[in-house]
């Protein structure tokens, strides 16, 4: 039987190694792969084996849970598979809540381009809020399908706060056109590694609410990066 696994604290390919030694000494293992990039292990056993086994052979700065995809796989043989509109139903809520507060915000006086520039503000400012709720964990997350974070670490750590400046920027009305260029870039950047992945049909964690919320990296990912980045290009152009 073959089982899928979350690997969280590998950093290079010497960890790799090292968590492959680790679990393939476990009685009972037949063969373990394991991928850096994906931050996941899948062990080939003769018999089921308790993820508390696993963890106990394992250095404390590494941590195995079972994958998403299995526990979805478990709980849907018992009860169905949860549709894609209820697992991105958080996403949908917000993006509601911030539409609404923007139109709001504008209706007396209304003018589209303010309301844009609200939308894109509360947008930052509500997304980075989710973000550091974890911000140990959000790196790791934001690296495995982010080009830029995959390269350069550090900008996991950063790109909380550079979301957070962007929103207050806009909100505020400071240095609009380099607000609106940074998110070309770097929201671009992140639609690329984006489509990848679902090009690729890869099944994992979206990170842009955080880790707080367990979201599936769906279609839906990309539609909210495609609103933020058609908003930027449209007001640049007015």
């Amino acid at each position: 039987m073959e089982h899928s696994y979350t690997i969280t604290g590998m950093t290079c390919e010497g960890c790799v190694a090292s968590v492959k030694e680790k679990l393939s000494k476990v009685d009972g293992v037949k063969d373990v792969d394991v991928d850096l990039e994906a931050s996941t292990a899948r062990i080939n056993m003769e018999h089921h084996i308790s993820i508390d086994d696993f963890s106990a052979v394992l250095p404390d700065k590494y941590a195995i849970n079972e994958s998403q995809r299995e526990i979805m796989s478990s709980v849907g043989e018992m009860m169905g598979e949860k549709s894609k509109w209820a697992q991105l139903r958080p996403l949908f809520l917000i993006f509601a809540y911030l539409f609404a507060a923007s139109i709001l915000l504008n209706y007396q006086n209304w003018n589209l381009g303010e309301a844009m520039l609200d939308f894109m503000g509360l947008f930052y400012i509500v997304f980075s809020f989710f973000k550091f709720l974890d911000l140990k964990g959000f790196p790791e997350s934001f690296r495995m399908y982010d080009p830029l974070a995959k390269v350069l670490p550090a900008y996991g750590w950063v790109y909380p706060f550079l979301e957070l400046g962007l929103g207050l920027l806009f909100l505020m009305r400071i240095q609009v056109t380099a607000a609106l260029i940074i998110t070309i870039v770097i929201l671009g950047l992140t639609t690329i590694g984006v489509i990848k992945i679902l090009l690729d049909k890869k099944s994992i964690r979206c990170a842009c609410l955080g880790t707080a919320l367990n979201l599936p990296m769906t279609e839906a990912t990309f539609i909210e990066n495609a609103i933020m980045l058609v908003m930027a290009f449209s007001m640049l152009a007015m």
